[in-house]
């Protein structure tokens, strides 16, 4: 099967069945045409990754577990441990917004020095809280995505006003008026499609992460 149909089975992107395949986890065929061709075996693969990456578990842990060097066990137990971090450290930015909120705060009396150095504090002492700067990479991302399209989008529907703006001094055979209305007409839905694509790419953090998977 091509990639496609692989996608559409496990429900991970074609980006990221490739990156699997880069760093040694399946290991499709080629057709004489050069085209991957997938197997269920590699379907089967794909779909254990897919669990385990669900579980915050890291591709270098993944493959070492695939080749014998670790235990599934072991690596479980693992993600265990860093999700009762992960619970403690939410426990303390919980307890810090609870004490905000006791202390009656409005946006007009916020008191921004002190509640940064209890952060910065907090911090010290092992809390994470949001990466401020990841979140804004991904506004900006999606900003670009859709300006991107946006521009494309106003040429095409550009052309074709053109056109029929000149079909009124000029009559157009209505089979060629229609073959090229439909060109840019085509292109703006798959434009469009492409770009949804791209923004909930950008929101799942696929590319941020692929370091990860």
């Amino acid at each position: 099967m091509k990639i496609k149909q692989a996608e559409e089975l496990v429900g991970i992107t074609s980006k990221n069945i490739r990156f699997y395949e880069e760093q040694g986890l399946i290991f499709p065929d080629r057709a004489d045409n050069g085209y991957r061709e997938y197997r269920q075996q590699d379907i089967d693969i794909l779909k254990k990754i897919k669990l385990l990456r669900k579980f915050g578990i890291s591709v270098e842990d993944i493959k070492a577990v695939f080749e014998g060097k670790k235990e599934l066990e072991d690596c479980l137990s693992n993600q265990l441990r860093a999700f009762e971090w992960e619970r403690e450290n939410i426990s303390h930015m919980e307890e810090l917004v609870e004490l905000m909120l006791a202390n009656n705060i409005s946006i007009q009396n916020l008191n921004m020095d002190y509640w940064l150095e209890q952060m910065e504090h907090m911090e010290k002492e092992g809390t994470n809280f949001v990466n401020i700067s990841k979140v804004d990479i991904h506004m900006r991302k999606k900003a670009g995505a859709i300006a991107g399209a946006a521009v494309i989008i106003a040429a095409a529907l550009a052309g074709i006003i053109a056109l029929l703006w000149a079909n009124r001094y000029e009559h157009i055979p209505l089979g060629i008026l229609i073959f090229l209305i439909a060109l840019p007409t085509i292109a703006i839905i798959g434009l469009v499609t492409a770009l949804i694509g791209r923004i909930r790419e950008i929101e799942g953090g696929e590319e941020d992460e692929a370091s990860k998977y």
